[in-house]
């Protein structure tokens, strides 16, 4: 088990990334501490949030039930711990976008790809997050050119690949968005290695991969 004293700077760390509304610390909060597990990150960023919570969080995430059974080393670290100090499993992976107006960037994907924004952050918004089904795509303002020219489009550079099971929902999707007056970089097409893809331009110049099956 780590160092006591580098455990109490954990826990100072958790509470200050809380304090800067560090998003990611959000779903740590959440996954380990049964309070907060029904509260969204927004929720969870705006809740009231203590050392002694800070505390709680770092005992749990080590199998203890709280910061005084860790101190006193009472309880047996269980699986949990075992699950730490193996090798890391990454979960899950988000693709950013970077906007040039937040606020319509957010209307296009809600009303033109049937996305939910999750959260917005900041007043006005700067950074947020939208997501359908298990697809999410975090959304960054950026107030200045990312990229030089037409790069994107002449060399098909991708901001998001983002896959559905079957060949029939690939059809689905490609016409759900035709009717929505989606603009398409390139349509539905079958490819050599057997997938079928289309790719959608946001308002923003990102290229959006969405694929499936052939068959």
């Amino acid at each position: 088990m780590p160092n006591l004293e580098n455990l109490k700077k954990q826990a100072k760390q958790y509470l200050r990334w809380h304090r800067e509304r560090y998003h990611p610390v959000a779903a740590e909060i959440r996954a380990s501490l049964p309070r907060f597990q029904h509260l969204d990150d927004y929720q969870v960023l705006e809740a009231t949030f203590k050392l002694s919570d800070a505390q709680e969080l770092v005992a749990r995430q080590l199998g203890f039930e709280g910061w005084q059974a860790l101190k006193a080393g009472a309880l047996a670290v269980n699986t949990q711990v075992k699950q730490v100090t193996t090798r890391p499993i990454l979960s899950r992976t988000e693709a950013v976008l970077y906007v040039a107006d937040f606020r319509a960037s957010c209307e296009f994907f809600t009303s033109k790809l049937g996305f939910a924004v999750e959260f917005a952050y900041g007043d006005p918004p700067y950074y947020g997050l939208v997501k359908r089904d298990h697809a999410r795509l975090c959304l960054r303002l950026v107030c200045e050119p990312v990229f030089i020219g037409n790069i994107r489009q002449r060399e098909q550079l991708l901001s998001a690949s983002i896959t559905v099971d079957s060949a029939t929902e690939i059809k689905q999707l490609f016409l759900e968005f035709q009717s929505a007056g989606v603009s398409f970089h390139q349509g539905l097409k079958k490819e050599p290695w057997g997938a079928r893809n289309f790719i959608v331009l946001d308002p923003d110049g990102n290229l959006i991969l969405f694929a499936g099956p052939a068959d």
